[in-house]
Protein backbone atom coordinates (compact mmCIF):
# COMPACT_ATOMS: atom_id res chain seq x y z
CA UNK A 1 0.00 0.00 0.00
CA UNK A 2 1.55 3.02 -0.97
CA UNK A 3 1.61 6.33 1.42
CA UNK A 4 -0.50 9.53 0.92
CA UNK A 5 1.78 12.28 -0.22
CA UNK A 6 2.00 14.09 2.99
CA UNK A 7 2.54 10.87 5.10
CA UNK A 8 5.41 9.80 2.82
CA UNK A 9 6.99 13.53 3.30
CA UNK A 10 7.19 12.94 6.81
CA UNK A 11 8.93 9.73 6.84
CA UNK A 12 11.23 11.26 4.68
CA UNK A 13 12.33 14.24 6.65
CA UNK A 14 12.36 11.40 9.68
CA UNK A 15 14.83 9.66 7.99
CA UNK A 16 16.73 12.49 6.88
CA UNK A 17 17.34 13.84 10.25
CA UNK A 18 18.28 10.59 11.54
CA UNK A 19 21.13 10.20 8.97
CA UNK A 20 22.33 13.64 9.55
CA UNK A 21 22.36 12.70 13.31
CA UNK A 22 24.52 9.74 12.25
CA UNK A 23 26.58 11.61 10.06
CA UNK A 24 27.08 14.95 12.51
CA UNK A 25 28.34 12.33 15.20
CA UNK A 26 31.12 11.11 13.33
CA UNK A 27 31.54 14.75 12.03
CA UNK A 28 31.92 16.19 15.36
CA UNK A 29 35.31 13.73 15.96
CA UNK A 30 36.68 15.59 13.25
CA UNK A 31 39.55 18.34 14.41
CA UNK A 32 39.79 21.96 13.41
CA UNK A 33 42.10 21.71 10.35
CA UNK A 34 40.30 18.84 9.08
CA UNK A 35 36.39 20.49 9.10
CA UNK A 36 38.15 23.56 7.30
CA UNK A 37 39.31 21.65 4.29
CA UNK A 38 36.20 20.58 3.91
CA UNK A 39 34.28 23.70 4.10
CA UNK A 40 37.04 25.09 1.37
CA UNK A 41 36.78 22.30 -0.68
CA UNK A 42 32.58 23.33 -0.83
CA UNK A 43 32.66 26.87 -0.88
CA UNK A 44 35.42 26.17 -4.35
CA UNK A 45 32.85 23.92 -5.58
CA UNK A 46 30.02 26.45 -5.13
CA UNK A 47 31.81 29.11 -6.72
CA UNK A 48 33.07 27.26 -10.05
CA UNK A 49 29.28 26.79 -10.29
CA UNK A 50 27.97 30.78 -9.51
CA UNK A 51 27.04 31.39 -12.72
CA UNK A 52 25.27 28.36 -13.88
CA UNK A 53 23.17 28.12 -10.56
CA UNK A 54 22.53 31.67 -11.09
CA UNK A 55 21.10 31.31 -14.26
CA UNK A 56 18.99 28.32 -13.15
CA UNK A 57 17.69 30.00 -10.10
CA UNK A 58 16.51 33.15 -12.16
CA UNK A 59 14.90 30.93 -14.64
CA UNK A 60 13.34 28.53 -12.43
CA UNK A 61 11.52 31.63 -9.77
CA UNK A 62 11.23 34.19 -12.67
CA UNK A 63 12.98 36.79 -9.80
CA UNK A 64 15.62 38.85 -10.50
CA UNK A 65 18.80 38.43 -12.87
CA UNK A 66 20.98 35.78 -13.42
CA UNK A 67 23.89 38.18 -13.19
CA UNK A 68 23.34 39.99 -9.93
CA UNK A 69 22.48 36.43 -8.73
CA UNK A 70 26.14 35.17 -9.53
CA UNK A 71 27.87 37.89 -7.60
CA UNK A 72 24.92 36.71 -4.78
CA UNK A 73 26.06 33.36 -5.08
CA UNK A 74 29.96 34.86 -4.59
CA UNK A 75 29.12 36.39 -1.66
CA UNK A 76 27.63 32.79 -0.07
CA UNK A 77 30.58 30.87 -1.45
CA UNK A 78 33.88 32.38 -1.72
CA UNK A 79 33.38 35.84 0.35
CA UNK A 80 31.75 33.74 3.23
CA UNK A 81 34.13 31.30 3.44
CA UNK A 82 36.99 34.24 3.22
CA UNK A 83 35.32 35.71 6.23
CA UNK A 84 35.10 32.63 8.11
CA UNK A 85 38.21 30.34 7.48
CA UNK A 86 40.41 31.46 10.71
CA UNK A 87 37.18 31.17 12.89
CA UNK A 88 37.98 29.16 15.81
CA UNK A 89 34.80 27.10 15.73
CA UNK A 90 35.72 23.28 16.92
CA UNK A 91 37.80 21.69 19.87
CA UNK A 92 39.42 24.62 22.02
CA UNK A 93 38.45 27.75 21.32
CA UNK A 94 39.93 30.27 23.51
CA UNK A 95 39.64 30.82 27.30
CA UNK A 96 41.39 32.69 29.94
CA UNK A 97 44.42 30.59 31.05
CA UNK A 98 45.37 33.04 34.12
CA UNK A 99 41.65 32.41 35.57
CA UNK A 100 41.50 29.04 34.45
CA UNK A 101 38.63 29.06 32.02
CA UNK A 102 38.83 26.94 28.54
CA UNK A 103 35.96 27.50 25.77
CA UNK A 104 35.50 24.27 23.82
CA UNK A 105 33.60 24.73 20.22
CA UNK A 106 30.72 22.13 20.35
CA UNK A 107 28.39 21.71 17.51
CA UNK A 108 24.75 22.21 18.14
CA UNK A 109 23.81 19.13 15.59
CA UNK A 110 21.81 19.09 13.11
CA UNK A 111 20.46 22.51 11.39
CA UNK A 112 17.18 22.73 9.68
CA UNK A 113 17.84 25.63 7.04
CA UNK A 114 14.66 26.95 5.43
CA UNK A 115 15.56 28.42 1.94
CA UNK A 116 13.30 31.18 0.17
CA UNK A 117 12.80 31.83 -3.36
CA UNK A 118 14.15 35.19 -3.21
CA UNK A 119 17.49 34.36 -3.17
CA UNK A 120 17.56 30.60 -3.84
CA UNK A 121 21.18 29.32 -4.14
CA UNK A 122 23.62 31.80 -2.81
CA UNK A 123 21.46 31.46 0.97
CA UNK A 124 22.17 27.59 -0.01
CA UNK A 125 25.37 27.75 -0.15
CA UNK A 126 25.94 30.32 2.79
CA UNK A 127 23.67 28.21 5.36
CA UNK A 128 25.70 24.64 4.14
CA UNK A 129 29.09 26.66 4.72
CA UNK A 130 28.17 28.26 8.24
CA UNK A 131 26.64 24.84 9.06
CA UNK A 132 29.91 22.90 8.08
CA UNK A 133 32.12 25.10 9.62
CA UNK A 134 30.61 25.00 12.92
CA UNK A 135 30.92 21.40 13.07
CA UNK A 136 27.34 20.28 12.11
CA UNK A 137 24.67 18.81 9.39
CA UNK A 138 22.24 20.02 7.70
CA UNK A 139 18.92 19.54 6.28
CA UNK A 140 17.21 21.79 3.64
CA UNK A 141 13.77 22.52 3.33
CA UNK A 142 13.73 24.40 -0.21
CA UNK A 143 10.69 27.00 -1.12
CA UNK A 144 8.39 25.22 -3.81
CA UNK A 145 9.17 27.67 -6.39
CA UNK A 146 12.90 26.78 -6.28
CA UNK A 147 13.20 22.94 -5.13
CA UNK A 148 15.44 22.47 -8.58
CA UNK A 149 18.28 24.99 -8.43
CA UNK A 150 18.03 24.14 -4.23
CA UNK A 151 18.31 20.33 -5.37
CA UNK A 152 20.80 21.26 -7.80
CA UNK A 153 22.90 23.45 -5.40
CA UNK A 154 22.20 21.03 -2.26
CA UNK A 155 23.46 17.97 -4.90
CA UNK A 156 26.81 19.88 -5.76
CA UNK A 157 27.34 20.04 -1.87
CA UNK A 158 27.17 16.66 -1.46
CA UNK A 159 29.00 15.29 -4.30
CA UNK A 160 32.06 17.80 -2.68
CA UNK A 161 31.50 16.51 0.84
CA UNK A 162 31.42 12.97 0.15
CA UNK A 163 34.89 13.56 -2.35
CA UNK A 164 36.24 15.31 0.68
CA UNK A 165 35.43 12.09 2.43
CA UNK A 166 32.91 13.40 4.76
CA UNK A 167 30.38 11.03 6.21
CA UNK A 168 27.25 10.49 4.36
CA UNK A 169 23.92 12.34 5.86
CA UNK A 170 25.55 15.12 6.60
CA UNK A 171 24.02 17.48 3.89
CA UNK A 172 20.43 16.36 2.83
CA UNK A 173 17.01 17.96 1.30
CA UNK A 174 14.15 17.47 1.20
CA UNK A 175 12.35 16.13 -1.91
CA UNK A 176 8.92 15.55 -1.29
CA UNK A 177 7.80 19.37 -0.30
CA UNK A 178 4.52 19.64 1.83
CA UNK A 179 3.33 21.77 4.57
CA UNK A 180 3.48 18.86 6.76
CA UNK A 181 7.48 18.03 5.79
CA UNK A 182 8.30 21.44 6.48
CA UNK A 183 6.52 21.23 10.10
CA UNK A 184 7.88 17.93 10.81
CA UNK A 185 11.56 19.44 10.45
CA UNK A 186 10.92 22.36 12.39
CA UNK A 187 9.49 20.52 15.05
CA UNK A 188 11.76 17.41 15.56
CA UNK A 189 12.75 17.16 18.63
CA UNK A 190 17.11 15.92 17.05
CA UNK A 191 16.51 19.76 15.78
CA UNK A 192 19.59 21.85 17.60
CA UNK A 193 18.89 24.94 15.32
CA UNK A 194 16.57 26.09 12.86
CA UNK A 195 18.06 29.05 9.73
CA UNK A 196 14.66 30.49 9.30
CA UNK A 197 14.82 32.94 6.33
CA UNK A 198 11.66 33.08 4.24
CA UNK A 199 8.18 34.42 4.76
CA UNK A 200 7.05 36.22 8.14
CA UNK A 201 5.05 33.06 8.54
CA UNK A 202 7.36 30.60 8.35
CA UNK A 203 9.78 32.79 10.55
CA UNK A 204 7.24 32.63 13.21
CA UNK A 205 6.45 28.88 12.86
CA UNK A 206 10.14 28.45 13.29
CA UNK A 207 9.85 30.29 16.55
CA UNK A 208 7.18 28.39 17.71
CA UNK A 209 8.23 25.25 17.26
CA UNK A 210 9.65 24.62 20.27
CA UNK A 211 13.30 24.32 18.94
CA UNK A 212 16.15 27.19 18.73
CA UNK A 213 15.59 29.60 16.00
CA UNK A 214 17.27 32.12 14.36
CA UNK A 215 15.15 33.91 12.18
CA UNK A 216 14.87 36.99 9.69
CA UNK A 217 11.47 39.59 9.65
CA UNK A 218 10.53 41.82 6.94
CA UNK A 219 12.79 44.69 5.91
CA UNK A 220 11.65 47.92 5.28
CA UNK A 221 14.38 50.32 5.59
CA UNK A 222 14.21 54.10 4.69
CA UNK A 223 17.13 56.10 3.37
CA UNK A 224 17.91 58.99 4.61
CA UNK A 225 19.72 61.83 2.33
CA UNK A 226 20.51 64.63 4.90
CA UNK A 227 21.39 68.28 3.81
CA UNK A 228 24.84 67.64 4.03
CA UNK A 229 25.15 64.34 1.81
CA UNK A 230 26.94 63.83 -1.64
CA UNK A 231 23.42 64.03 -3.29
CA UNK A 232 24.70 62.60 -6.47
CA UNK A 233 26.90 59.47 -4.86
CA UNK A 234 23.48 59.16 -2.64
CA UNK A 235 20.93 58.69 -5.72
CA UNK A 236 23.37 56.17 -7.63
CA UNK A 237 23.68 54.21 -4.14
CA UNK A 238 19.84 53.70 -4.04
CA UNK A 239 19.43 53.14 -7.51
CA UNK A 240 22.11 50.30 -7.66
CA UNK A 241 21.03 49.07 -4.48
CA UNK A 242 16.87 49.02 -5.51
CA UNK A 243 17.72 47.75 -8.81
CA UNK A 244 20.32 44.32 -7.79
CA UNK A 245 18.59 42.09 -8.80
CA UNK A 246 15.31 44.11 -8.93
CA UNK A 247 15.28 44.31 -5.67
CA UNK A 248 14.88 41.04 -3.76
CA UNK A 249 17.54 41.80 -0.82
CA UNK A 250 15.58 42.73 2.05
CA UNK A 251 18.05 45.06 3.51
CA UNK A 252 17.48 46.93 0.31
CA UNK A 253 15.81 50.50 0.70
CA UNK A 254 12.30 50.89 0.45
CA UNK A 255 11.49 54.54 0.68
CA UNK A 256 13.55 57.44 0.62
CA UNK A 257 13.17 60.24 3.28
CA UNK A 258 15.11 63.35 2.69
CA UNK A 259 14.41 67.29 3.70
CA UNK A 260 12.63 70.04 1.83
CA UNK A 261 15.95 72.12 1.61
CA UNK A 262 17.20 70.06 -1.04
CA UNK A 263 14.17 68.56 -2.52
CA UNK A 264 14.65 69.92 -5.74
CA UNK A 265 18.20 68.40 -6.25
CA UNK A 266 17.15 64.74 -4.56
CA UNK A 267 14.31 65.09 -7.82
CA UNK A 268 16.36 66.07 -9.91
CA UNK A 269 19.19 63.82 -9.35
CA UNK A 270 16.49 61.17 -9.18
CA UNK A 271 15.57 61.73 -12.77
CA UNK A 272 18.67 62.25 -13.97
CA UNK A 273 19.98 58.62 -12.89
CA UNK A 274 16.92 56.66 -13.94
CA UNK A 275 13.96 56.98 -12.00
CA UNK A 276 10.13 57.86 -12.82
CA UNK A 277 8.30 59.95 -10.38
CA UNK A 278 5.23 58.87 -10.18
CA UNK A 279 2.41 61.55 -11.00
CA UNK A 280 -0.96 60.47 -8.22
CA UNK A 281 -2.75 58.39 -11.02
CA UNK A 282 0.11 56.96 -11.64
CA UNK A 283 0.86 56.07 -7.71
CA UNK A 284 -2.61 55.11 -7.46
CA UNK A 285 -2.03 52.38 -10.47
CA UNK A 286 1.03 50.61 -8.94
CA UNK A 287 -0.36 50.67 -5.39
CA UNK A 288 -2.98 48.96 -6.79
CA UNK A 289 -0.78 45.75 -7.41
CA UNK A 290 2.08 46.13 -4.80
CA UNK A 291 -0.25 44.00 -2.35
CA UNK A 292 -2.59 41.21 -2.49
CA UNK A 293 -5.97 41.87 -1.03
CA UNK A 294 -4.96 40.31 2.08
CA UNK A 295 -2.83 42.68 2.66
CA UNK A 296 0.72 40.88 1.97
CA UNK A 297 3.41 41.66 -0.98
CA UNK A 298 1.88 40.92 -4.20
CA UNK A 299 4.09 38.08 -5.34
CA UNK A 300 3.65 39.09 -9.02
CA UNK A 301 5.96 42.26 -8.51
CA UNK A 302 8.86 40.49 -6.37
CA UNK A 303 12.26 40.55 -8.49
CA UNK A 304 10.63 42.10 -11.45
CA UNK A 305 11.97 45.48 -13.10
CA UNK A 306 10.61 48.74 -12.89
CA UNK A 307 9.25 48.88 -16.70
CA UNK A 308 7.73 45.17 -15.86
CA UNK A 309 5.79 46.50 -12.97
CA UNK A 310 4.76 49.45 -15.07
CA UNK A 311 3.12 47.69 -17.60
CA UNK A 312 1.75 45.62 -15.18
CA UNK A 313 -0.15 48.82 -13.66
CA UNK A 314 -0.97 50.12 -16.97
CA UNK A 315 1.16 52.89 -16.65
CA UNK A 316 3.67 54.11 -19.76
CA UNK A 317 7.28 55.10 -18.49
CA UNK A 318 10.25 55.18 -20.64
CA UNK A 319 12.26 52.23 -21.78
CA UNK A 320 15.05 52.98 -19.72
CA UNK A 321 13.37 53.44 -16.34
CA UNK A 322 15.36 51.87 -13.55
CA UNK A 323 13.24 52.67 -10.64
CA UNK A 324 9.83 53.85 -9.94
CA UNK A 325 9.54 56.76 -7.18
CA UNK A 326 5.69 58.01 -5.74
CA UNK A 327 5.54 61.08 -3.32
CA UNK A 328 4.06 60.58 -0.14
CA UNK A 329 2.77 61.92 3.10
CA UNK A 330 1.38 58.96 4.92
CA UNK A 331 2.48 56.00 7.14
CA UNK A 332 -0.19 52.82 7.65
CA UNK A 333 -0.01 49.34 6.91
CA UNK A 334 -2.93 50.29 4.10
CA UNK A 335 -0.21 52.38 1.96
CA UNK A 336 2.00 49.77 0.21
CA UNK A 337 4.58 52.58 -0.30
CA UNK A 338 5.14 52.77 3.46
CA UNK A 339 5.82 48.97 3.65
CA UNK A 340 8.28 46.01 1.94
CA UNK A 341 7.92 46.45 -1.73
CA UNK A 342 10.48 43.10 -3.39
CA UNK A 343 11.44 45.47 -6.26
CA UNK A 344 11.95 48.35 -7.86
CA UNK A 345 9.81 50.77 -6.37
CA UNK A 346 10.33 53.39 -3.57
CA UNK A 347 7.89 55.28 -1.19
CA UNK A 348 9.11 59.31 -1.39
CA UNK A 349 8.89 61.53 2.13
CA UNK A 350 10.46 65.34 2.10
CA UNK A 351 10.53 66.35 5.63
CA UNK A 352 11.83 70.17 7.15
CA UNK A 353 14.28 69.49 8.73
CA UNK A 354 16.42 66.34 10.13
CA UNK A 355 14.81 66.16 13.30
CA UNK A 356 11.66 65.79 11.16
CA UNK A 357 13.28 62.84 8.75
CA UNK A 358 14.13 61.29 11.66
CA UNK A 359 10.89 60.81 13.68
CA UNK A 360 9.41 59.49 9.69
CA UNK A 361 12.43 57.52 10.00
CA UNK A 362 11.15 56.05 12.73
CA UNK A 363 7.70 56.00 11.89
CA UNK A 364 8.50 53.89 8.94
CA UNK A 365 10.26 51.50 10.82
CA UNK A 366 8.13 51.33 13.11
CA UNK A 367 5.27 50.56 10.42
CA UNK A 368 7.02 47.55 9.41
CA UNK A 369 11.02 46.21 9.25
CA UNK A 370 11.96 47.50 12.98
CA UNK A 371 15.23 45.38 14.04
CA UNK A 372 15.66 45.34 9.97
CA UNK A 373 18.18 47.64 8.59
CA UNK A 374 18.21 51.60 6.82
CA UNK A 375 20.67 53.60 5.43
CA UNK A 376 22.09 57.29 5.96
CA UNK A 377 23.43 59.35 3.57
CA UNK A 378 25.28 62.22 5.21
CA UNK A 379 28.57 63.60 6.08
CA UNK A 380 27.54 65.02 9.53
CA UNK A 381 28.90 62.45 12.43
CA UNK A 382 26.45 64.48 14.81
CA UNK A 383 23.19 63.59 12.71
CA UNK A 384 24.90 60.15 11.88
CA UNK A 385 25.21 59.55 15.74
CA UNK A 386 21.96 60.36 16.89
CA UNK A 387 20.34 57.72 13.90
CA UNK A 388 22.38 55.59 15.48
CA UNK A 389 21.46 56.34 19.02
CA UNK A 390 17.51 56.14 18.61
CA UNK A 391 17.13 53.81 15.51
CA UNK A 392 15.21 50.22 16.01
CA UNK A 393 17.49 48.71 13.83
CA UNK A 394 20.16 45.81 14.07
CA UNK A 395 22.31 47.88 10.70
CA UNK A 396 22.28 51.93 10.99
CA UNK A 397 24.39 51.94 7.06
CA UNK A 398 26.26 55.08 5.93
CA UNK A 399 26.75 55.84 2.77
CA UNK A 400 26.24 52.90 1.00
CA UNK A 401 23.87 50.55 -1.02
CA UNK A 402 21.87 48.41 1.64
CA UNK A 403 21.12 45.42 -0.33
CA UNK A 404 25.01 44.98 -0.55
CA UNK A 405 25.82 47.23 2.50
CA UNK A 406 23.30 44.90 4.82
CA UNK A 407 24.96 41.82 3.53
CA UNK A 408 28.86 42.53 4.02
CA UNK A 409 29.21 43.19 0.27
CA UNK A 410 30.25 47.27 0.71
CA UNK A 411 30.85 46.99 4.20
CA UNK A 412 33.00 45.13 6.49
CA UNK A 413 29.64 43.38 8.09
CA UNK A 414 30.06 39.62 8.17
CA UNK A 415 28.93 38.38 4.45
CA UNK A 416 25.72 37.01 5.13
CA UNK A 417 22.23 35.99 4.01
CA UNK A 418 20.44 35.54 7.07
CA UNK A 419 19.99 39.10 9.02
CA UNK A 420 19.20 38.97 12.33
CA UNK A 421 16.29 41.66 13.71
CA UNK A 422 17.37 41.86 17.85
CA UNK A 423 14.55 41.64 20.00
CA UNK A 424 12.57 44.61 18.52
CA UNK A 425 12.34 43.00 15.21
CA UNK A 426 11.33 39.55 17.33
CA UNK A 427 14.61 37.55 16.17
CA UNK A 428 17.00 36.23 19.10
CA UNK A 429 20.13 37.92 17.12
CA UNK A 430 21.03 41.27 15.78
CA UNK A 431 23.64 39.92 14.29
CA UNK A 432 24.55 38.98 10.58
CA UNK A 433 24.51 35.21 11.09
CA UNK A 434 27.98 33.68 11.68
CA UNK A 435 29.28 30.03 12.30
CA UNK A 436 29.42 31.25 15.82
CA UNK A 437 26.02 31.63 15.97
CA UNK A 438 25.83 27.67 15.28
CA UNK A 439 27.68 26.64 18.45
CA UNK A 440 27.54 26.19 21.81
CA UNK A 441 30.58 26.72 23.65
CA UNK A 442 31.62 24.44 26.65
CA UNK A 443 33.60 26.21 29.13
CA UNK A 444 35.83 23.92 31.36
CA UNK A 445 36.41 25.70 34.98
CA UNK A 446 38.83 25.22 37.42
CA UNK A 447 39.03 25.27 40.83
CA UNK A 448 40.29 29.04 42.28
CA UNK A 449 39.22 29.20 46.00
CA UNK A 450 37.87 27.20 48.80
CA UNK A 451 34.69 26.75 50.93
CA UNK A 452 36.69 27.55 53.97
CA UNK A 453 37.54 30.72 52.07
CA UNK A 454 34.29 31.39 51.16
CA UNK A 455 32.50 31.59 54.38
CA UNK A 456 35.19 33.39 56.09
CA UNK A 457 34.66 35.98 53.32
CA UNK A 458 31.09 36.18 53.66
CA UNK A 459 31.67 36.04 57.81
CA UNK A 460 33.80 39.45 57.33
CA UNK A 461 31.54 40.85 55.21
CA UNK A 462 28.66 40.15 57.44
CA UNK A 463 30.60 41.45 60.23
CA UNK A 464 31.58 44.75 58.25
CA UNK A 465 27.84 45.34 57.72
CA UNK A 466 26.38 44.49 61.27
CA UNK A 467 29.06 47.42 62.77
CA UNK A 468 28.20 49.86 59.96
CA UNK A 469 24.64 49.04 60.54
CA UNK A 470 24.98 49.01 64.50
CA UNK A 471 26.68 52.80 64.07
CA UNK A 472 23.65 53.93 62.78
CA UNK A 473 21.45 53.07 65.95
CA UNK A 474 21.07 55.46 68.64
CA UNK A 475 22.28 54.41 71.88
CA UNK A 476 20.09 53.18 74.02
CA UNK A 477 21.35 54.71 77.32
CA UNK A 478 20.90 57.99 76.11
CA UNK A 479 18.09 60.20 77.27
CA UNK A 480 15.36 60.27 74.80
CA UNK A 481 15.40 63.34 72.83
CA UNK A 482 19.03 63.51 73.57
CA UNK A 483 21.84 63.70 71.15
CA UNK A 484 22.50 59.86 69.79
CA UNK A 485 25.68 58.24 69.94
CA UNK A 486 27.25 55.61 68.09
CA UNK A 487 27.90 52.20 69.75
CA UNK A 488 30.99 51.02 68.66
CA UNK A 489 31.01 47.04 68.89
CA UNK A 490 34.17 44.78 68.32
CA UNK A 491 33.33 42.18 65.36
CA UNK A 492 35.56 39.96 68.03
CA UNK A 493 32.79 39.99 70.71
CA UNK A 494 29.75 38.61 67.89
CA UNK A 495 28.87 35.12 68.13
CA UNK A 496 27.37 32.96 65.14
CA UNK A 497 23.98 34.10 66.01
CA UNK A 498 24.75 37.75 65.85
CA UNK A 499 26.30 37.15 62.45
CA UNK A 500 23.28 35.50 61.32
CA UNK A 501 20.81 38.38 63.30
CA UNK A 502 22.40 41.35 61.71
CA UNK A 503 22.60 39.78 58.53
CA UNK A 504 19.54 39.07 58.50
CA UNK A 505 18.32 42.80 59.48
CA UNK A 506 20.40 43.79 57.01
CA UNK A 507 18.64 42.11 53.91
CA UNK A 508 15.53 43.13 55.55
CA UNK A 509 16.70 46.38 55.43
CA UNK A 510 17.47 46.26 51.34
CA UNK A 511 13.92 44.89 50.30
CA UNK A 512 12.10 47.71 51.94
Amino acid sequence: MELDRDLHSIQEVRDLIRRAQEGQRQFAEWNQARVDALVESVAASCASQAEPLARMAAEETGFGNWRDKTLKNMLGSAMTWDYIKDMKTVGVIGGDTARGITDVGVGVGVVAALIPSTNPTSTTMYKALISLKSGNAIVFSPHPNARACVGATVQLIKDTVRRAGGPDGLVGCIETLTAEATNELLRHRCIGMILATGGEAMVRAAYSSGNPALGVGPGNGPAYIEKSADIAAAVRHIIESKTFDNGTICASEQSIVTESGIEREVVDELKRQGAHLLDEAESRSVAAILMRSGGGMNPRIVGKTACAIAQMAGIDVPPDTKVLVSRQSEVSGHNPYSREKLCPVLGFYVEKDWRAACDRCMEILRNEGAGHTMTIHSEDESVIREFALKKPVSRLLVNTAASLGGVGATTNLPPALTLGCGAVGGSATSDNVTPMHLINIRRVARNARELSSLRAQSAEGASSAGAGSAGLEADPRQPQGGPAKASVVSPANFSREDIEAITRAVLNRLRK
